[in-house]
């Protein structure tokens, strides 16, 4: 009898999801929910799009490239890292991928056989625990404070290892609360890794979004070279998300196992957006620093207010999501709170259960919305609040 995988049947519905069809929808309602950058791609990406269709023939558009991607991106993404992250690489050590979110989906069955474990924060990205669900893994939590300025706390980590685990998931800067993890930080979590011989899964996906603080890159620390498998992502800094297009730089074992189960999901990564992430790597970092400087003038903006109205919140140090405390406005849950908050105020936001039990009593907002979408949320807001 055909009937729907338990496995799929068990994987949660996305809140998300559900916010930002009901917000295409409906015009009335302002969007504070989606973490998808508002701008359009750079002009340089545009021409490349146009360049590589006008000689598809030449590029071959038409046919798949080597399954773990182009040999010249490749060589793009080894400058970048030297120059950008300080890591050193060779073409052997990279995957180039549909988005960085198939690499993680590969990272995660290359590494974890069922009912080995994976130790990841809480509240964290919520694409995390679907993926890891999918293959049949457990999840096991580091529980983020917000008087810890959500920073993940090393020794928390230590005491999580036992015989199953087999890989630290970290995130910097962070999904859905902004922080960046310092170099100190990351050197004593490097120190565990060696120390239990594991794996480390550095997701980096808002590298280039960083405000008042440095980010540094996990696999450029002295001796992680065969334990840090670090995961990049053309759709945040580059305004890309319709291209797919990410990557993985890590152990040459770990990356060829990674290649040779992304050709099972997607055969190869497209051609054209191979050829425009080369084009991207090349440009003016002049774009992105415009994009960043927009994002970081709307930051302050929505911290500002979101403190004045009652919700609070710290300020985020990279990405571009404020994480609010609801808990001195609301005795709703976080779920309850956002549909009402939709229905009411017509704002949409993330209720703060979507990232996690540990996530509840908070909601995410997006400042990649254009600054004066963002005044009228706050203001909707505060209406509503009062």
């Amino acid at each position: 009898m055909k009937q729907i995988s338990e496995r799929e049947q068990e994987l949660p519905d996305s809140m998300l999801g559900m916010l930002s069809e009901i917000a295409s929808e409906h015009k009335e309602i302002i969007s504070i929910s989606v973490g998808e950058p508002d701008f359009d791609a750079p002009k340089p990406i545009i021409e490349a799009v146009k360049k590589a269709a006008l000689n598809y023939k030449k590029n071959q558009l038409s046919h798949y490239s080597s399954h773990s991607g182009r040999s010249d991106l490749k060589e793009a993404i080894i400058k970048k890292l030297r120059k950008e992250n300080k890591i050193n690489a060779r073409k052997e050590n990279i995957l180039v991928t549909c988005g960085s979110q198939e690499a993680i989906f590969a990272g995660l069955l290359s590494t974890l056989d069922p009912s080995e474990e994976i130790i990841l924060s809480n509240p964290g990205y919520l694409g995390y625990i679907p993926a890891i669900e999918l293959v049949n893994a457990n999840p096991v939590y580091v529980r983020l404070k917000e008087e810890n300025n959500f920073e993940i706390e090393p020794d928390k980590i230590k005491e999580a290892i036992n015989k199953k685990t087999q890989v630290i998931l970290i995130n910097t800067p962070s999904n859905p609360t902004g922080n960046v993890i310092s170099k100190k930080i990351l050197e004593e979590i490097a120190d565990i890794a060696r120390e239990y011989d594991l794996y480390i899964f550095c997701d980096e996906a808002y590298e280039r979004l960083v405000y008042d603080k440095k980010h540094f890159s996990m696999g450029s620390l002295n001796g992680m070279e065969d334990y840090v498998v670090s995961f990049y992502t053309f759709s945040k800094s580059y305004a890309m998300c319709g291209f797919r297009l990410g990557y993985a730089v890590g152990p040459k074992d770990l990356t060829d196992a990674m290649a040779k189960t992304a050709q099972y999901m997607t055969l190869s990564p497209p051609t054209i957006s191979q050829l425009v992430g080369l084009e991207a790597l090349k440009m003016s970092n002049m774009y992105i620093e415009a994009m960043r400087k927009e994002y970081d003038e709307r930051r302050r903006f929505i911290v500002k207010k979101l403190n004045e109205i009652g919700l609070r919140t710290k300020i985020p140090n990279g990405a571009f999501y404020t994480f609010s405390n609801i808990k001195d406005v609301t005795k709703k849950n976080s779920h309850d709170f956002a549909l009402d908050l939709l229905k009411k105020a017509k704002v949409a936001v993330v209720p703060g259960s979507e990232f996690g039990r540990h996530g509840e009593g908070y909601i995410r907002c997006s400042y990649a919305a254009k600054l004066p979408l963002i005044k009228e949320a706050m203001n909707r807001i505060e209406k509503y609040l009062k």
